[in-house]
């Protein structure tokens, strides 16, 4: 029997979820559509704590990875569900030169800066505000980055609202001002499983609406110009069981241990219009996400490096909408540098179509 439809109006509560080493409380906030799906999400990162999202019958699922614990996320190094910043992915060599001078940031993976530094924004405490409407529940977060922070030029201002609506669909809006020239990519980081927590996703299938991708060196570095995905494993214009790619012998796949590689997505219907991103279909066809977003490209991760604590190898998917990696040193990449009088504006929705519906 299919349990009851759920139709109550949208609403946001807030809850104690810790407290940090310095006595800093951490709050916990949830956001309920009404209708089925509910998100948590933390003031500590701006992170994705939970997302609970019902199969056909009714029956929820937690369909991000994350710790129990405000302790995991603080002793965690794999971005758990965080909003990641300043600049998302990776710099080469940890420099860039912006204006006629040389900026360097902390080079902590492989030599190379990753995900805005080890004191990023995933780390920080964010200033949250919230309000419930007839058709959605919104959570605002605003976090002030200072002039040098992280070896990156200019005072930054950055807002991220999350707004779950009586459809079931999360989005996340993100703005962001200046004083000073500076790179800013921002994404969010959460591990998608739509089975739940505890197992891999080998039976999920995937689709990515993009025609290239950048491959990458043994550093997760790009080569250079976007390849071709026809033909390779890359090419996911179809749903694809990731088993299946995951195994494939293609050197690109084999030197990351599966997908760590941002695709080049089609071009939207108009600038600054949403496009669709990916497609995901849970095992046995349970539960269906699609990605949308303002952004030009797509990193897909496979969770290559989970390790089991507390989430195995695989065990989570992170589809991060984003600028392309190393913008700041590839002229020919789209530009990532925000100037001052300009505000960054980006957009990504996660949409849960209902399995018996086209």
């Amino acid at each position: 029997m299919p349990l009851p439809t759920v139709n109550r109006s949208p609403s946001v509560a807030r809850s104690p979820f810790g407290t940090l080493p310095d006595g800093t409380p951490v709050a916990r906030w949830t956001l309920d559509s009404g209708t089925g799906v509910r998100a948590e999400v933390l003031e500590r990162g701006g992170i994705l704590h939970r997302l609970r999202v019902p199969d056909p019958d009714g029956r929820p699922a937690d369909v991000v990875l994350g710790h129990d614990t405000l302790d995991g996320y603080t002793a965690d190094t794999a971005y758990h569900g965080a909003l990641v910043g300043r600049y998302a992915n990776r710099i080469a060599r940890g420099r860039f030169d912006l204006d006629g001078r040389t900026h360097r940031v902390p080079a902590t993976d492989r030599g190379h800066a990753l995900h805005g530094g080890p004191d990023g924004f995933h780390r920080r405490q964010w200033r949250a505000t919230a309000r419930a409407a007839p058709d959605r529940a919104e959570l605002r977060l605003d976090l002030h980055s200072p002039d040098g922070d992280m070896g990156f030029p200019g005072a930054l201002h950055v807002t991220a609202r999350y707004t779950l609506d009586r459809h079931g669909t999360l989005r996340l809006d993100w703005t962001a001002r200046t004083d000073r020239p500076t790179p800013v990519n921002l994404t969010q980081h959460a591990y998608f499983n739509l089975a739940g927590p505890g197992g891999t996703v080998h039976d999920h299938r995937l689709a990515v609406d993009a025609d290239a991708y950048l491959p990458v060196d043994a550093d997760a570095i790009p080569l250079g110009a976007p390849a071709p995905t026809e033909g390779t494993p890359f090419d996911l214009s179809t749903p694809h069981p990731l088993r299946e790619r995951l195994a494939h012998p293609h050197p690109q796949l084999r030197r990351a241990g599966g997908y760590d590689h941002c695709f080049v997505l089609t071009a939207p219907p108009a600038p600054g219009a949403l496009r669709r991103a990916a497609r995901l279909h849970g095992p046995d066809d349970r539960r269906r996400m699609e990605v949308w977003t303002t952004e030009p490209g797509l990193q897909v991760y496979t969770g290559n490096a989970l390790d089991g604590d507390p989430h195995p190898r695989h065990g989570g998917l992170c589809l991060e909408t984003q600028h392309f990696p190393d913008s700041p040193n590839r002229p020919d990449y789209p530009d990532t540098v925000l100037r001052p009088g300009t505000t960054r504006r980006s957009t990504t929705e996660y949409r849960f179509p209902r399995p018996d519906r086209p």
